[in-house]
């Protein structure tokens, strides 16, 4: 059985106890669980990495974010901004701190709940333009995905696994890791919007 959730629901299901063999979250919050002891020290492995990317509702004409001046006057003249609880919803935070906007956007800001996909918003209209990992947007049903933050606003973030410190299969937890890092996985990490580590 598998369990997806967003970044703080998994981090409070595993301090509430509950049992499971391999765990994916952000490199730091893998770490975190060890040093938690959660997860196995040693165990954390990295195996792709995302970048933060737009979308907008599907058939919504693509804003021009191609530079962060661009990518500035966009957000200033959306309605409303929706981004995640996640590592990409808070570095969005710092990213309108870089713009300058901060204080301007404030007000149109739109936050999921944990483990609720930022397109969710975008394709119900809540939000008119949203971000959030690259790869949770280009395949979400709804939306339209637009590209990538431009140049040094871009930060990657590391997906890794590791093993819970409570696994009752961890052989197969391993196997599981080394699957998802080997080469063969590329391709498919890729076509899901992300890139291998």
């Amino acid at each position: 059985m598998h369990v997806f959730s967003g970044t703080i629901n998994v981090a409070k299901r595993l301090a509430a106890g509950e049992p499971y063999d391999l765990i994916i979250m952000s490199g730091p919050a893998i770490d975190e669980q060890i040093k938690l002891g959660k997860a196995v020290a040693g165990s954390r492995v990295d195996f792709a990495k995302s970048g933060t990317g737009l979308a907008v509702r599907k058939g919504a004409a693509k804003p021009d974010i191609s530079s962060a001046d661009a990518l500035k006057k966009t957000l200033l003249a959306a309605k409303s901004i929706g981004y995640s609880t996640g590592p990409s919803g808070l570095y969005m935070l710092s990213v309108f701190e870089k713009l300058g906007i901060a204080e301007q956007v404030k007000g149109k800001l739109k936050q999921t709940p944990s483990g609720v996909f930022v397109g969710t918003l975008i394709a119900t209209g809540e939000a008119e333009v949203g971000f959030q990992q690259i790869s949770e947007l280009v395949h979400f049903a709804g939306i339209d995905y637009v590209g990538p933050l431009p140049g040094d606003l871009q930060r990657m973030t590391m997906f890794s696994a590791g093993i819970h410190a409570g696994a009752k299969q961890a052989d197969a937890a391993r196997a599981l890791a080394k699957f998802i890092t080997a080469p063969a996985a590329a391709p498919v990490i890729r076509k899901h919007g992300l890139e291998p580590a």
